[in-house]
């Protein structure tokens, strides 16, 4: 006696070697024996052979007609026995029953399961359903087939072309569009980005990481709505300062400001002047919604996407011939020792004498022109020698003393590197065919050194105050400098250990940053309100809106930074492409695996894999000849021609390794899984 069972959704057949009354011992024709429950058991027979019993009854049951089928069953609860006695014969075979329950199994829109080999069928209504959409998959199959084929033949279907970025990272795997590229890349053998580039859904590398970007980030396009800055209504008093800014000559919004009165008394007062956007855009109103949605300003070679508006920005930037609202830090300060005395902070015009523009000016305020060594005239930088020269003074003295907390110097060995990209207007963004040309400035010219310090002293000292005040802030913090230990977001005024200093709250540029905005309404509530601020600040201690500010400020500002790295790569690449370059000098930053190492050029911003390294320490300069550059993946190796210098720079090995973190070198990653199961199995 042989019986059909059914195990785990599977039909099994096998020799009754023994029974009881709720269970029986079968062997397969595999030898294995099993228990089988009584409810498992479907069909008891005697002929064929379980084997032959299968593979007769698989066959057969492909052609039984289900629309047939469907007829004959009764309305009321059914076996399966029943149905192949209406259909085939009263005697109906063994073969012919375990084809019934075959194909009564497989087809759930004609007939429901109701246990044990029973079944009910489905109303006419639902099988229409069912069938009209059996007929849609086959023809959603058929199309993801002819995609794909395009797509083989080198040609882009426009369905695609449109869900392009999406397809490649943030893919819906049930889609479609996405199908057609995994079942094409499969055929054709050939990743899906280079798949999709032979078939021209990207019209040029740039377009490509542009629209990338754009995908990500800004959806719904970079323009601004209709609005119009509210004006700033406080009865502000006139400050008596001439106050004057630093930046580069691309910058619109003009933050910060500088003024100093008493030199040469033997106390000395320094102002830190920010431009005061919070004094008229309000917590909840358009503008402050837009700037939340956006959170910072976006910096790219070449081009910028504000935070805020031009024509809002216009209204509060520190423009200079004019007195400007601003929230000011006053630090009175010791003349020769330098000690701080007392700090004020007031709301007030602030006259702006000059927008001093660094890349303009660095090549002659240089240290020895500020310290007398240089006695060059100068005479058309419009502030005087002595006051830069004690902005110098002390932006080295603040350095210095943060450099005792923080237990360790500060290193400048790598310049920063400027981007120029030659073109008319940088009103538009970049078109990708542009000439580069990259600069250098090294880190610490004394212009940016005194603005850095500075700010760092603004938002120290704001930091403090605001948590003596018991209101909540914005901070960054940073535990140690121990590897690993990461800046971190948050509402406490906590020490920053890579600064040195003992809080650390960005407030210096409202115009560019939402976390500076915030604080800045925080700390103009402290400057009306003195002890109860807290009671009248925005924002108070624990306030979950706070919190939320935080995690979508710091996802973006991550993420803009990340783009502002691809960006900078590209152009880089593009610039060894434009300058024919194929060789470069670098220095060996850390072993990636494999025997490759990642170098960092000597002379550009670019860090990148090379092999033939054995043997070399890190820090150790080498000469590289430069592989193929591939701009869509941002991606290019090379390999080690000569050791040029068996010793390693001490201060450059310990900058690289506090920069071991964020460092990147690998080709541009995908989200489509050509491993995926094929098209049309979901």
């Amino acid at each position: 006696m042989y019986v059909l069972f059914e195990e785990t959704g599977k039909f099994l057949a096998g020799r009754v070697m023994s029974e009881a009354e709720a269970s029986a011992q079968v062997e397969l024709d595999s030898g294995k024996r099993v228990k089988v429950k009584a409810a498992q058991m479907l069909l008891k027979f005697e002929k064929p052979a379980p084997a032959a019993l299968l593979s007769e009854a698989t066959a057969l049951a492909q052609t039984i007609e289900l629309d047939l089928a469907w007829e004959f069953a009764p309305e009321e609860e059914f076996g399966f026995t029943d149905l192949a006695t209406d259909y085939f014969s009263s005697g109906a075979t063994a073969v012919q029953q375990a084809a019934a329950l075959l194909r009564l199994y497989e087809a759930p829109h004609y007939f429901r399961r109701a246990g044990k080999g029973r079944f009910r069928k489905a109303s006419a209504e639902i099988v229409q359903q069912a069938l009209a959409a059996i007929e849609k998959k086959k023809q959603v199959q058929a199309q993801i087939e002819s995609w794909a084929q395009a797509l083989v033949d080198g040609q882009c279907p426009q369905p695609i072309r449109e869900q392009l970025y999406k397809i490649l990272f943030k893919p819906d795997k049930n889609t479609p569009e996405y199908k057609a590229v995994v079942e094409a890349s499969k055929a054709s053998k050939t990743a899906p980005l280079d798949l999709l580039q032979q078939a021209k859904a990207i019209d040029s590398p740039w377009d490509f990481h542009w629209q990338r970007f754009l995908f990500e980030w800004f959806p719904k396009g970079t323009g601004f709505p209709a609005l119009q800055a509210p004006a700033i209504t406080d009865a502000l008093p006139l400050a008596d300062v001439q106050a004057f800014s630093i930046d580069d000559s691309h910058t619109t919004e003009i933050d910060d400001a500088l003024s100093l009165q008493g030199l040469g008394t033997g106390t000395v007062t320094v102002g830190i002047h920010i431009a005061a956007p919070g004094l008229a855009i309000q917590p909840g109103n358009a503008i402050d919604l837009l700037g939340r949605q956006r959170l910072s300003t976006v910096y790219m070679p070449g081009y910028k996407i504000t935070m805020l508006p031009d024509s809002v920005v216009q209204n509060y930037t520190l423009r200079e011939g004019q007195a400007c609202p601003a929230v000011s830090l006053y630090v009175t300060l010791d003349e020769a020792s330098l000690e701080v005395q007392k700090t004020e902070t007031r709301l007030e015009r602030v006259p702006i004498l000059v927008n001093l523009r660094h890349d303009q000016l660095d090549d002659r305020i240089t240290r020895e022109w500020l310290e007398g060594e240089d006695q060059s005239d100068h005479a058309d930088v419009p502030v005087s020698r002595a006051t830069l020269g004690f902005f110098w003074r002390l932006a080295q003295t603040l350095k210095a003393r943060r450099e005792v907390v923080r237990g360790k110097p500060e290193t400048f060995n790598r310049p920063d590197y400027s981007f120029k990209l030659n073109r008319e207007s940088n009103d538009n963004p970049p078109t990708g065919d542009e000439t580069v040309v990259i600069g250098t400035r090294k880190r610490g010219a004394p212009l940016d050194l005194m603005v850095a310090e500075a700010m760092i002293l603004a938002n120290s000292t704001w930091g403090q105050w605001l948590a003596s005040l018991g209101v909540p802030g914005i901070y960054r913090s940073q535990a140690s400098l121990a590897p690993g230990v990461k800046v971190r977001m948050g509402t406490k005024a906590l020490p920053h250990a890579g600064i040195g200093v003992p809080s650390y709250a960005w407030s210096t540029s409202p115009l560019r940053r939402y976390t500076d905005l915030v604080n800045q309404w925080q700390i103009i509530a402290c400057a009306r309100h003195g002890a109860t601020a807290a009671l009248a600040a925005p924002f108070k201690p624990k306030d979950a809106e706070l919190f939320s500010i935080i995690s979508a400020f710091d996802a973006a500002y991550s993420g803009y930074n990340g783009v502002q790295s691809g960006m900078e790569r590209f152009w880089t690449l593009k610039h060894l492409q434009q300058q024919g370059i194929t060789e470069l000098d670098a220095a060996l930053v850390k072993e990636s695996g494999g025997g490759a190492w990642l170098v960092r050029a000597e002379t550009l911003p670019l860090v990148f894999t090379v092999m033939g390294a054995q043997g070399l320490p890190r820090g150790a300069k080498v000469r590289v000849k430069l592989g193929a550059i591939d701009l869509m993946a941002l991606d290019v190796s090379g390999t080690v021609t000569a050791h040029l210098d068996a010793t390693p720079d001490a201060a450059t090995d310990a900058e690289d390794s506090e920069d071991d973190d964020n460092l990147s070198a690998g080709p541009l990653t995908i989200a489509v899984d050509v491993n995926e199961a094929p098209a049309g199995d979901n």
